[in-house]
């Protein structure tokens, strides 16, 4: 099937381009940093166990192994359909690794090293690569090894205490931010490992631990007083913590107000019509108000919930104080904004037809960030990516015909 024309800058190349990363990630952790890399221009070839990646299959989707989340997370991909766990597999990989500037994994250490591709090993078939592993603890504490999902780790991490503190039942974050935290890490990480390359000539070994990286993410405003030794008071950022610290109730729906400024505070009570509170001396300075800040919250919450939300966001988009509407996810791709720099582009996948994608954020002036390849479908690259790694057509055939490597049907 032909792949279909995509909009593509002819001019310019990914900051990345010319960087080759064999990506061995699953789920959504590592496919979204091997995304992000292959957005900024790198070649990524995916390497797939002949089930393919379990994402593949959380539906909705139109055809199996094309579900929503294996779509939005894994264009800019060539697929290879691999059985790592047939020795004879063991071959291919190792011809791959010699030809790459970077290998992601997120499988446990103990089993890529039952598998035969410990960093130990590959560093002798390629010096220069950058051995990049994303796992839930890091190999020196007492839980290394332990399997790990975003929910563990976000329970672990503080998160699901930041909601109870809050007033809530103990619950999860409803999206993964562990996962994709973690996978933004892992890309940074990635390529400050390049750019030491440049400079030294030789590849590294870089470990991303979930528990540890999320638990820096919570605890860098959460740190509170046991930012002191001896402690000077219980971790937590108040503002944050503050119950009325929420989208605020109005006549008819929901509004996010965040008066930050001296002039914010005093504008936002003048036009609530409390001229008295705009002078409250709790106003008095940035310090002052954050010992404040729960009752100022609550204060917001009782000005606006008798008018309409259309109301505060006229009034307070005139004068300038920070506030916008609680946006329901059905509505994102018609938001003014989004639409208007096209966020939620429409393109064609050759498999699936018309589908939405999220487009990368970031733009270049002297780079390009694009849809250079639609999702892939299962092995559908195997035959180009094997002869690209040295071997001939009766080897191919040979891996294909005994199910060492998988090649999609056609049609």
């Amino acid at each position: 099937m032909q792949e279909p024309e995509i909009a593509v800058s002819a001019a310019k190349s990914g900051p990345l381009a010319g960087i080759k990363v064999l990506d061995l990630t699953t789920v959504v952790l590592g496919p979204l940093a091997t995304q992000i890399l292959g957005d900024l221009g790198a070649e990524v070839i995916k390497i797939e166990s002949p089930e393919g990646d379990i994402m593949r299959y959380a539906g909705p989707a139109r055809h199996r192994e094309m579900g929503h989340v294996f779509l939005n997370l894994n264009r800019n991909k060539r697929s290879l359909a691999l059985d790592l766990k047939q020795p004879e597999a063991a071959a291919v990989l190792l011809a791959l690794v010699a030809q790459s500037d970077v290998m992601m994994h997120n499988m446990r250490p103990q089993a890529m090293a039952r598998l035969g591709f410990a960093w130990e090993r590959l560093c002798r078939v390629n010096p220069r690569l950058v051995y990049c592993s994303a796992q839930g603890y890091g190999e020196d504490g007492p839980l290394a090894g332990r399997p790990a999902f975003d929910d563990i780790i976000q329970g672990g991490c503080g998160l699901v205490a930041l909601e109870m503190a809050t007033g809530s039942e103990a619950r999860f974050v409803p999206t993964l931010i562990g996962d994709k935290t973690v996978g933004l890490t892992m890309v940074y990480a990635v390529m400050a490992a390049l750019l030491q390359r440049a400079r030294t000539g030789r590849g590294q070994r870089v470990e991303v631990p979930m528990l540890e990286t999320m638990t820096a993410f919570v605890m860098a405003e959460h740190m509170g007083g046991l930012t002191f030794e001896p402690p000077i008071g219980p971790p937590g950022y108040a503002r944050m913590l503050a119950p009325d610290r929420r989208p605020y109730q109005t006549a008819d729906g929901y509004i996010c107000i965040l008066p930050y400024t001296d002039r914010h505070w005093r504008d936002f009570f003048r036009l609530a019509r409390r001229p008295e509170l705009a002078e409250d001396p709790r106003l008095a300075d940035a310090e002052t108000r954050s010992r404040h800040v729960a009752e100022l919250y609550a204060l917001i919450a009782d000005s606006v919930r008798d008018a309409p939300t259309a109301y505060w966001l006229d009034k307070l988009k005139a004068a300038d104080i920070p506030c916008g509407p609680v946006n329901r996810l059905a509505e994102l791709p018609a938001d003014a904004h989004l639409a208007a720099v096209d966020f939620f582009s429409l393109t064609e996948h050759p498999s699936e037809g018309s589908i939405r994608m999220v487009r990368p954020p970031v733009r270049f002036g002297e780079a390009d960030c694009a849809l250079r390849r639609p999702a892939p479908r299962l092995g559908e690259h195997s035959r180009e990516i094997l002869r690209e790694a040295g071997f001939d057509e009766p080897e191919i055939e040979d891996l294909l015909a005994r199910r060492i490597a998988i090649e999609a049907a056609l049609g």
